[in-house]
């Protein structure tokens, strides 16, 4: 296991990609804080882990929230005393065309998406910091470097975390702490279920390897990050999409 006694942050844990990465951690030996903005959610993700054998617990963290993410990292520094990965996960969509798109939207999609990214790792960096070791994961998307139709605030967060990430790659790599972005492409969640079978069936023929990715898929690329493994990986952003990009 490559992720022994880590202690690791993961937000929007309560499905897809988030659940999977929560689930792969502990699968590697880390000690995990499930969050989510839907307890229920973040609650049957730990659970799920600790029945496995894993080590997990719940939050119900809101990342425009400041205060929630406070008692979150107060909570985890309480229980296991280190913190030594943050996954950036949480997002959410509010597509529509550009002469469409409501200022609610697009400030909804930075606030979450930008904003949050911002606010969870600022509550976590002074602790890194004082362990001269950390270990942060922004998700980010190949939107994030292509565009797409009718994302026009999507594109921009997913951009944004991306200069992120190359900023605290230059700030904080002096400092022992690694900052990465990952940007999977069409994968099997939740969002993806609700568009008709014709749509998928576009999607998959544009991809090289002729399917959507898997949620553990993304996971293996965050853990491997994570890890010793990657020791020498800062400031990268690596695209997990099957080769649809090319």
């Amino acid at each position: 296991m490559r992720l022994v006694d880590r202690v690791a942050i993961i937000t929007g844990a309560g499905q897809g990609i988030g659940l999977a990465t929560a689930v792969k951690f502990a699968q590697e030996g880390a000690k995990v804080a499930a969050c989510d903005i839907n307890e229920e959610s973040a609650v049957a993700a730990a659970r799920g882990i600790t029945e496995g054998g894993g080590k997990a617990i719940a939050y119900c963290v809101d990342v425009t929230d400041k205060e929630s993410i406070a008692r979150m990292v107060q909570g985890v520094m309480a229980k296991w005393g280190r913190i030594d990965t943050l996954v950036n996960n949480a997002g959410i969509v509010q597509d529509a065309q550009f002469k469409k798109m409501t200022e609610d939207q697009f400030d909804r999609v930075i606030n979450v998406n930008v904003k949050g990214v911002f606010n969870c790792t600022k509550a976590v960096v002074d602790i890194m910091l004082e362990q001269h070791s950390g270990c942060i994961l922004n998700a980010s998307s190949i939107v994030g470097i292509y565009g797409n139709f009718g994302q026009t605030n999507y594109a921009a967060s997913k951009f944004a975390v991306i200069g992120m990430v190359k900023t605290w790659a230059r700030e904080l790599g002096p400092k022992g702490i690694r900052a990465n972005a990952v940007c999977p492409g069409f994968i099997e969640t939740p969002l993806l279920k609700s568009m008709p079978d014709k749509v998928i069936k576009m999607i998959e023929e544009k991809v090289p390897l002729g399917r959507l990715g898997r949620p553990e898929e993304i996971a293996n690329c965050y853990a491997w990050l994570a890890s010793d493994e990657a020791s020498y990986i800062n400031g990268a952003v690596i695209e997990v999409s099957g080769g649809v990009t090319l």
